[in-house]
């Protein structure tokens, strides 16, 4: 039974800006906890943190996975680390390019950690930081951006990594284009626990986004699924089971693009995608929000293949 702990962080070094940030910390086996972000979208309260972030503690140091969307909010995260354990955050993973996966790495690289990501998560953080700055700009304001950097990662790979850390091993794979080009998960085979980033969203419905390839995020959920973990943290959404994780996110996936390619088949245009039915995935939360845009990009992804 997963034990979930809620821990009210100010942040302090705010101006006039006193954001108080809720991150639910769940302790999910020795030395490895998720810190759980709401589910709703960024905002000045909670900075951009509206996503789920990893606190794995060896013998040398914290290895973190995902930093934050700004400093502020890399500060909220180190301030839940701190309520785990005194030791230093040595490493930092960005598990893709998503704002809140790397652009708290400043705050992190100048406590002295080692940042790491895969090559195309680095590539896709350059190419979309001027459009995430002025999406976060615009959702947390000014003074949530204070004293944010723009720090790209000291140790890039192609599809694998592995760190031996004392006794723990992780591993983090780039198994292909995902929610963003550079997704990665981090496996850790002696718990059995994966870190999933946003190939994996649970009780929220995910975003197919100009970014996204839905085709190979179907191949990137089964290369996660197939070291069978017995613990899924999404990018979004409450630590879950493998069965869980495939039904709220791969489930989802394969359906829409079979329906999507019967609509194409039958003749239908772009402006009646509305009439698919999607009611099946009604319990997730952002449905109503987020259901025609997938079914547009998967429409339009699918007129290139």
């Amino acid at each position: 039974m997963l034990k979930a702990i809620v821990l009210f962080v100010v942040v302090t070094g705010a101006t006039s800006l006193h954001a108080e940030q809720v991150l639910n910390t769940e302790k999910l086996a020795e030395n490895v906890y998720a810190l759980i972000g709401p589910l709703t979208n960024r905002d000045p309260q909670n900075l951009g943190n509206n996503a789920n972030f990893g606190v794995i503690v060896t013998d040398d140091g914290v290895v973190l996975v995902d930093s934050g969307a700004t400093d502020k909010g890399a500060r909220m995260i180190h301030a839940a680390i701190k309520e785990i354990t005194d030791k230093a955050v040595k490493w930092v993973i960005n598990s893709g390019g998503q704002d809140h996966r790397w652009m708290g790495n400043g705050y992190f690289k100048a406590l002295g950690a080692t940042i790491i990501a895969s090559e195309k998560a680095v590539a896709d953080q350059k190419a979309r930081r001027e459009s995430q700055l002025d999406r976060l700009w615009s959702l947390v304001g000014k003074e949530g951006l204070e004293g944010t950097d723009y720090i790209y990662a000291d140790e890039m790979f192609s599809q694998q990594k592995i760190l031996k850390i004392g006794n723990t091993r992780i591993e983090i794979h780039h198994a292909g284009h995902a929610h963003t080009p550079g997704d990665s998960y981090i496996w850790l085979p002696q718990q059995k626990i994966i870190f999933s980033g946003d190939i994996v969203y649970t009780d929220r419905m995910l975003g197919v986004g100009s970014m996204s390839a839905h085709k190979s995020w179907i191949a990137a959920f089964e290369a996660m699924a197939a070291k069978q973990p017995e613990i899924v943290v999404g990018g979004h959404g409450n630590p879950a089971s493998l069965a869980k994780a495939k039904a709220d996110t791969y489930d989802y996936l394969l359906f829409l693009r079979e329906a999507v390619l019967a609509f194409i088949d039958q003749g239908n245009s772009l402006e009646d995608i509305g009439k698919i039915d999607q009611s099946r995935f009604s319990y997730l939360k952002n449905f109503d929000s987020l259901k025609g845009r997938n079914a547009q990009r998967v429409y339009e992804e699918l007129e290139w293949e």
